[in-house]
């Protein structure tokens, strides 16, 4: 379906409450387009779209589908939702979120799409930090929210639009970016995805299909990313830690926050860098955004300068305060690796026991990766076990919380489940002590115990 922005007047976003999705809808509005949308219930996200002109429909109903011009809807609806029916049943002219991304991308001159299973956000908020920092004022979305661009979206100049890329559903074969950054692949969305293999044909398909004027920033440490790098019709810059590359990080060391120094190498000379995040995952977020960045034009002086002043994304390693000597923090890792880097950085910083709440993400993904969550959390010395947020899924009755906590004893990690926030805050309170670390983990509302905890924890 082709359209064009500057013909269309009045859009209509189902589930506007969605971070890409709300994302759009704020640059909309400040293109003067009039825009509307339906979610389940309304959040601070949909009270600042409202603010801005936008006008919100809560509960979702058909009734809410006016005269738009155009529809968009998220991926997260199923098929039965009452307003996309009506929007069918009128003949409304449909788009999915991705492909009207893709369409939003094209109207920029450059656009950088950031890809991978694991840091779009983060590398992307890194992006962020240091374009603040410079005299280049991109158009930003973002899968987060980060305080240093107010939120989950920045509209900037027309020049430039950075853009996360999310794989699942094969998404990221609508973007078309001038600047394509991919991060790592790893096995996940595997209720779309048959397996590692058909994601890399889909990052593989993903590359070919930039123009040969395109750049290609790639994490050369993975192994599994060769064969998508060998793709690029364009350019090809690397990053990494382990092996040659155009931008590589060395002499890595932590300063007593367990935060991250190394050396940035590139073209013979060396640039100390000092980050104020934890963690060797967040080396290479570094390096893909300095690499980028200077891709773009930000010399890296001033790129290393701005990350040395970049902190983390809400719900991302995020510190959230200290209460009776135990530190309290939140991170939005949903998949094994993710964990496992996660606890990793906060060993080199816990000075007492880890406390992990984990809240699963999604039936599919725990019950297709048991066996490597049941490993990830060998770094945690107690892992409390929630009830799985089904998310965009239903419940069949083929995996339980319980099934992960019985794989998790068997390899000798301590875990308890318990079925909801106040009996497993009951047991942390009896738990912990001072000089303990307590972390929430999870995807879904996980972070709302751990600020039940720092506002009650008596």
């Amino acid at each position: 379906m082709e359209i064009h922005l500057e013909e269309i007047q009045q859009i209509h976003f189902i589930g506007i409450g969605g971070i890409s999705m709300s994302a759009m809808a704020e640059i909309l509005l400040k293109e003067g387009h009039q825009v509307s949308g339906s979610d389940r219930s309304m959040t601070p996200l949909l009270e600042h779209l409202q603010s801005l002109g936008a006008t919100i429909h809560c509960p979702q109903q058909r009734e809410n589908i006016k005269n738009p011009d155009l529809v968009i809807y998220t991926d997260a609806i199923g098929a039965d939702n009452e307003e996309l029916l009506e929007a069918q049943r009128r003949n409304l002219p449909l788009m999915d979120r991705a492909s009207f991304l893709g369409v939003l991308m094209k109207t920029y001159e450059k656009s950088i799409a950031v890809s991978g299973t694991h840091g779009k956000t983060t590398t992307t908020s890194m992006l962020a930090t240091i374009f603040k920092h410079s005299t280049i004022q991109p158009t930003i979305m973002l899968g987060g929210e980060a305080d240093d661009i107010g939120g989950n979206v920045l509209v900037g100049s027309h020049d430039i639009v950075l853009s996360e890329a999310c794989e699942y559903k094969a998404n990221i074969l609508k973007y078309h970016p001038t600047t394509a950054v991919v991060l790592n692949i790893d096995e996940d969305h595997l209720d779309f995805f048959k397996s590692i293999e058909d994601i890399e044909r889909t990052f593989i398909s993903y590359v070919q299909s930039l123009d040969s004027t395109s750049t290609l920033i790639i994490n050369n440490d993975e192994s599994n990313l060769k064969n998508i790098k060998k793709s690029a019709p364009g350019k090809v810059l690397t990053f990494s830690i382990h092996r040659t590359s155009d931008y590589r990080g060395t002499n890595i060391s932590y300063d007593e926050q367990g935060h991250v120094r190394y050396m940035l190498l590139y073209r013979g000379n060396k640039y100390p860098v000092r980050l104020q995040v934890m963690g060797i995952h967040n080396i290479l977020n570094s390096l893909a955004a300095i690499a980028t960045a200077h891709h773009i034009g930000v010399s890296l002086e001033d790129a290393i300068f701005a990350m040395e002043q970049y902190r983390p994304v809400h719900r991302r390693l995020e510190f959230l305060g200290e209460k009776d000597g135990i530190k309290v923090m939140d991170d939005y890792a949903h998949h094994p690796t993710e964990i496992m880097a996660t606890l990793s950085a906060l060993r080199n910083t816990a000075k007492g026991k880890i406390y992990c709440v984990f809240q699963p993400h999604t039936y599919t993904r725990t019950k297709i990766l048991l066996q490597g969550f049941a490993d990830a959390f060998k770094l945690a010395d107690h892992v409390v076990v929630l009830d799985i947020y089904a998310a965009r899924e239903k419940n069949l009755n083929e995996i339980h919380s319980m099934d992960l906590v019985n794989a998790m004893k068997n390899r000798g990690t301590l875990a308890v489940y318990y079925p909801d926030f106040e009996t497993a805050l009951d047991h942390l309170r009896e738990e912990l002590r001072p000089g303990d670390l307590f972390i929430t983990m999870g995807a879904g509302n996980v972070n709302i115990l751990s600020q039940m905890y720092l506002q009650n924890n008596s």
